[in-house]
């Protein structure tokens, strides 16, 4: 077995024993045992009782966070003149139509989230085996296909989350940083289970939430009350 640091031993020890705790218990064990050299990212996974196999149990969605991510996010914008400029003023990392698409192909992605105007898709489209397996392929249904360019942008740079169940019906996300007052992680986590909630597909049969589990980067996982994580 490999050994672990001095930090996981000790966060190990203190997670012990202690599980389907509320959000603020698991928020507060969480912040105390992270100690990296870096602000450690908050992050959440949840066990769904889905196969995103089959099209009408697929979940994905999109969230606004209350307090954001804390994380500077990079975001590229597929789009001709003046939306090109809007995408520009709202703040947009990289602007461009056929010479991104080029960029991209080539293996370069300096970005973390992608948006196009309709016009721009039979591009985009020929980037779906890149993009798509890294969940950046811009979509109608979380608003990254759309004319309006300046709130797209915003939104993401603003603390806006996509989700999407991978294989095994799990979904996860950074939802905040360990050095986010208490309150704010907890309103984020809540924000984003109830998002997960909403987006329950017509196909889902018996318990949708079967397992909540919070961590920090470099710590191990605590699960937490699934009724006390969705509570409004």
């Amino acid at each position: 077995m490999a050994k672990h640091g001095k930090r996981t031993t000790a966060a190990r020890e203190a997670f012990a024993g202690k599980e389907n705790l509320s959000v603020e218990e698991a928020v507060s064990l969480i912040k105390t045992n992270a100690s990296a050299k870096f602000d450690e990212t908050v992050e959440i996974a949840m066990n769904l009782g889905i196969d995103p196999r089959h099209a009408d149990q697929m979940v994905r969605g999109v969230v606004g966070l209350p307090n954001g991510t804390g994380k500077d996010v990079r975001v590229a914008v597929f789009a001709r003149g003046a939306k090109a400029d809007e995408a520009t003023a709202a703040g947009a990392d990289i602007v461009g139509a056929e010479d991104l698409m080029e960029t991209v192909q080539s293996g370069k992605i300096d970005f973390d989230r992608c948006i196009a105007t309709p016009d721009m898709m039979p591009i985009v489209g020929r980037l779906g085996k890149v993009l798509g397996p890294r969940n950046l392929m811009p979509n109608p249904k979380v608003g990254t296909v759309t004319m309006d360019i300046e709130a797209a942008v915003k939104a993401a740079k603003g603390g806006e989350v996509q989700f999407r169940a991978e294989k095994g019906g799990v979904v996860h996300a950074g939802v905040g940083k360990a050095s986010f007052d208490e309150a704010k992680l907890v309103e984020n986590i809540r924000a984003f289970v109830g998002a997960v909630a909403k987006a329950k597909p017509a196909g889902a049969k018996g318990s949708y939430m079967n397992k909540i589990a919070l961590s920090s980067t470099m710590g191990p996982g605590l699960t937490v009350s699934i009724d006390n994580a969705n509570a409004e």
